[in-house]
């Protein structure tokens, strides 16, 4: 990254990203702001999942789990969601390392968002009081033959029902409550999603995390 005084340029999106200088006993260091909540075991899923997106937070949760296999990682999530391949690289990735994974909404978790927010550690997924939780079924462009649009429709009703068994295990719900639901786009206020069962709390202040923990 380019650094402009106290800021870095993004060099893929060209956003500016804060820096934070700390000094230490070799000297003064600086991080971007991103690295630097890493080394607090935060990540952040912002944007659209994509494949590039996808990678970064795969390596990041591998790389946390290298570190300290025993600590737990919170990944905060405001995302409209995005390529549901990309989305369960880091699903997977979440449940197969060792460190349990505290999920945390902020702004919207949308889509493929709002699945790896219910995909957190059962008891640790979280809500600002503003986010916005949708959930739908998965969507897909088939052109070509019609064989090949006959195999792309037959692989996104699979894929449909995959989610669909995995928003039941996550929400306890019955899966015709899930199939009604992710017929169409269902939006969700923080409240409502934990009614459901997409999150476990509600939080308004870091103070209602500490006296819930």
């Amino acid at each position: 990254m380019n650094q402009i005084g106290n800021m870095r340029v993004d060099p893929e999106t060209g956003a500016l990203v804060p820096v934070v200088v700390e000094q230490t006993s070799r000297g003064e260091r600086s991080f971007d702001i991103f690295s630097r909540l890493l080394r607090e075991r935060i990540v952040f899923v912002t944007g659209q999942v994509e494949d590039n997106m996808a990678s970064l937070i795969v390596a990041q949760l591998l790389f946390l789990e290298s570190e300290d296999s025993t600590k737990d990682i919170s990944m905060y999530i405001n995302s409209p969601g995005g390529v549901v391949t990309a989305g369960m690289a880091i699903h997977d990735t979440m449940q197969y390392i060792k460190p349990r994974v505290s999920t945390v909404c902020i702004g919207q978790a949308a889509s493929m968002g709002s699945f790896l927010l219910a995909a957190g550690e059962p008891g640790m997924r979280i809500a600002l009081p503003n986010a916005r939780i949708m959930i739908h079924q998965p969507s897909g462009g088939a052109q070509g033959m019609a064989s090949d649009i006959e195999i792309q429709a037959r692989e996104i009703l699979r894929i449909r029902r995959r989610m669909n068994d995995l928003y039941v295990k996550y929400t306890g719900k019955a899966l015709d409550d899930i199939e009604k639901a992710m017929d169409r786009d269902t939006f969700l206020e923080a409240e409502e999603a934990r009614e459901f069962g997409l999150v476990d709390k509600v939080f308004a202040t870091r103070a209602d995390t500490a006296a819930e923990g």
